[in-house]
């Protein structure tokens, strides 16, 4: 059963920044998350300030220096349908498309997405962990299987469950955000929260603060992206392992490049072992060994998920072998 709240559903962004000053406010959109974690009681609210009235936060259009402006209230199913997006940002389209159901892909937002809950079940459950202001993380020594490889800090080990998220990161995507004390805007790779930073915390918005935009920049020449998702016998969950690849091509060589791994970290994990691995390089067979190997330097598996490093450099190893045959 939900709890009592309050609910307003402001009309401009000024005001719904103004509701969410008050003490328990939090911002609703799509829901899709939120609901869920009132129905649990994960936090307290005393208030949801929605937002979906708010007409200009909605919808993906070009900029004028050829790139893309994409409204927090845009809805997955548009962005993986949108036909810019599907011709000149492959790794965007495909990872929305690998969201959830199409049910959810249908109500649940862009914004949503990339600021929702960590799906930990200890998290969700019934336990006083640290992200809940607890005193310890239960993954270490419980099941651990689905849980973090990389950028734990030891501390918390919550993977990031968005797939939009690793493919803006690899987009050089930037967040757009209206608060208090005025706009600002912040690199969607800088936008999560480590846990080393605040374990208490997903995303480094401040209180009554709303990502508004992403903004996404002009397709660079010789661009080719993709994104791999694997899940338990291909049911609509939450990636076990993934990866996000946005490779700069000069001919045959690999000029720039951002790989972005899901279902690894506590936040979307820029790759930069990988990167290296490839920049100024022909993507030939022994590059590509090299890259998948590299995947995983400094991963540290607990004791129910190492399956997730072979896993890991596979997908790397054949998304990179099906990006140098494009």
């Amino acid at each position: 059963m939900l709890p009592n709240f309050d609910y307003t559903r402001p009309e401009d962004l000024k005001s719904a920044v103004k509701q969410l000053s008050s003490d328990g406010a939090v911002v609703h959109g799509g829901g899709t998350d939120l609901l869920g974690c009132l129905r649990d009681r994960i936090f307290n609210v005393n208030k949801l300030v929605s937002i979906s009235g708010i007409q200009n936060l909605k919808g993906v259009k070009e900029t004028a220096d050829g790139g893309l402006r994409i409204g927090a209230l845009t809805t997955i199913t548009e962005i993986a349908d949108h036909p810019v997006i599907q011709k000149q940002y492959a790794v965007l389209a495909r990872a929305a498309s690998e969201v959830a159901s199409p049910q959810l892909r249908n109500q649940g937002t862009i914004g949503g997405n990339i600021c929702q809950k960590p799906r930990c079940w200890y998290y969700r459950g019934d336990f006083d962990c640290l992200r809940k202001g607890g005193n310890r993380c239960f993954a270490p020594m419980g099941e651990n299987q689905f849980h973090c490889i990389l950028g734990s800090d030891s501390i918390c080990f919550i993977v990031h469950p968005s797939d939009p998220a690793p493919a803006l990161v690899a987009l050089n995507a930037q967040a757009e955000i209206q608060g208090p004390k005025g706009k600002r805007s912040l690199a969607l790779e800088k936008f999560h929260m480590p846990p080393g930073v605040d374990v208490t915390s997903e995303t480094y918005l401040d209180p009554g603060e709303i990502l508004t935009e992403i903004i996404i920049p002009p397709a660079p020449r010789g661009l080719r992206s993709a994104y791999r998702k694997v899940r338990t016998r291909r049911s609509w969950d939450f990636a076990i392992a993934g990866a996000a690849l946005a490779l700069q091509f000069d001919g045959d060589t690999v000029k720039n490049a951002r790989v972005v791994l899901s279902g690894a970290a506590p936040v979307p994990w820029r790759s930069k072992p990988v990167e290296e691995a490839i920049i100024g390089k022909k993507l030939d067979e022994k590059t590509i060994a090299d890259a998948a190997e590299a995947s995983m330097q400094g991963a540290m598996p607990l004791k129910k998920n190492e399956y997730k490093i072979p896993l890991f450099k596979a997908v790397v190893f054949e998304e990179l072998t099906k990006i140098a045959a494009q």
